[in-house]
């Protein structure tokens, strides 16, 4: 009877995680899919720790308080700007439990409390979720470290890096060979085992800061996907360790999610995943600090006024928000800017490139939370062509995702990537602190475009600045 109960409730849960991750598709029933979808792990957490009397009520219930008391403190506490960095931690942590409740499954077989044997099985899938959720584990930390500053967001390298790599992914091949050589003679052979877990676990940890250390800041958005997609093949194959069908199907669908998000957002950067792995590109978003022109070239500068009438006399406004949007916190102010142009009469409409911020989706999470309408954001493809008619582009904190040079340039290391083509509209306002390169380290032309104007000023304070003369100029 359990066991029937059981399997009905991990079908509930599996319908729940397809119409959620269905409804994720749209950022309008994001939410609601993201709803259901916990709703469905909490189903199968619940069931599984009940039914299977792993845990009575009062502590699956305790075990809930707690657990969604932190999530609710991270949730509320942690700002849109660490958005990315706080899913780096989650998928870290993902990797590290499939990790650990393999081990406590490999434990049970050496202390011969294992409801099954110690096989062929056992092996290969125990090995497999020790190796994946660790290299998970140790590779969302360094994410974690280069997206939040205390790790450099420049690609990290030495004399022997590839080397010490490759001789790292043999060791941890080696010793899961040795795990699986060893199930037909276990528990007889139980010491050399825990040696090679204990090596594969040592050699996957290591093997994760070295996956990772290598890629630049600017390939970080892939990083993050594919790393979400290893904690989601770490789940799944974890699920095979304790013949759990519900982590299973959540582990394929958070895998496939994310491997497919990964070559999408690969796509979007015209790079290879292989590219992307053995040697990113990228560094620092630059000092802060006024224009350094390169010789030969000049920089045409505005203020907060100009760009007002500018915006004022517009048919069209096109905005296009970058990191430096996030770090500055200036959603909400774009957004009453928008507000106050449309109020006018002014057709405002937002581009959104898919690796813009430092995670997929990360400017359209931050416009949502300033209440700016789904409506008005448009991906690459759709508002590109746009450009040529736009009046006015305001560029707020964008940088490699409006470089002419992946355009024109075939000797930029960014050249073939998609880029919105802000530099096709009649006039283009950049609001940047620096002219320092993005995260790629290529300088930007676009800053020296002769309808180009630099408005040097942190996001947050020009955007304001602008708002506040629309309004005195409708006042007026």
């Amino acid at each position: 009877m359990k066991t029937a109960i059981i399997d009905l409730t991990y079908l509930l849960s599996a319908v729940l995680f397809i119409f959620g991750l269905k409804r994720m598709q749209s950022p309008v029933t994001a939410r609601s899919g993201n709803v259901l979808a916990s709703l469905g792990m909490l189903v199968a957490v619940v069931a599984t720790l009940f039914l299977k009397e792993i845990l009575s009520w009062p502590m699956i219930i305790a075990g809930v308080v707690i657990g969604g008391g932190i999530g609710l403190v991270l949730a509320r506490k942690v700002e849109m700007t660490a958005m990315p960095e706080l899913v780096a931690v989650f998928n870290g942590f993902g990797g590290l439990a499939s990790a650990l409740v393999s081990g406590a499954e490999l434990s049970q077989h050496i202390a011969g409390t294992a409801s099954s044997t110690f096989g062929l099985v056992s092996a290969i899938t125990i090995s497999l979720s020790i190796l994946i959720g660790t290299v998970t584990f140790s590779g969302s930390i360094v994410a974690n470290g280069k997206l939040s500053g205390w790790i450099t967001g420049s690609p990290i390298s030495f004399p022997g890096l590839r080397v010490l790599t490759v001789l790292l992914l043999i060791g941890a091949g080696g010793a899961m060979g040795v795990m699986i050589a060893m199930a037909d003679a276990f528990p007889e052979l139980a010491a050399p085992t825990i040696q090679a877990a204990v090596g594969l676990g040592a050699s996957a940890l290591l093997l994760g800061i070295l996956l990772v250390i290598p890629i630049g800041g600017a390939d970080m958005p892939v990083v993050v996907s594919l790393l979400n997609s290893y904690s989601g093949l770490a789940a799944a194959t974890t699920g095979f360790v304790l013949n759990n069908t519900a982590l299973i199907v959540s582990g394929t669908l958070v895998g496939a999610a994310g491997m497919i998000l990964t070559v999408i957002m690969c796509d979007a950067m015209n790079r290879s995943l292989a590219n992307v792995i053995l040697g990113g590109f990228g560094g620092d978003d630059g000092a802060v600090g006024g224009p350094d022109v390169p010789e030969g070239k000049t920089v045409n500068e505005t203020s907060p006024d100009d760009t007002a009438i500018l915006a004022s006399y517009a048919e069209k406004v096109v905005i296009v928000p970058g990191y430096g949007l996030a770090v500055a916190q200036a959603q909400h102010e774009v957004r009453e800017m928008a507000d106050q142009l449309e109020a006018q009469g002014v057709e405002v409409k937002y581009a959104i490139h898919p690796v813009a911020g430092r995670m997929p989706g990360h400017m359209n999470v931050l416009l949502a939370e300033a209440n700016v309408s789904y409506e008005k954001l448009y991906e690459m493809d759709e508002i590109n062509p746009e450009f040529p008619t736009t009046d006015l582009a305001i560029v707020v904190g964008a940088n490699d995702v409006v470089n002419p040079a992946a355009r024109e340039d075939e000797g930029s290391p960014i050249y073939g990537m998609p880029i919105l083509n802000v530099d096709e509209a009649e006039t283009v306002v950049v609001i940047k602190r620096s002219l320092s390169p993005g995260y790629s380290g290529v300088p930007n032309n676009l800053f020296y475009a002769d309808n180009t104007k630099m408005l040097f000023s942190d996001a947050k304070e020009a955007v304001a600045g602008i708002t506040e003369s629309i309004k005195e100029m409708q006042e007026a």
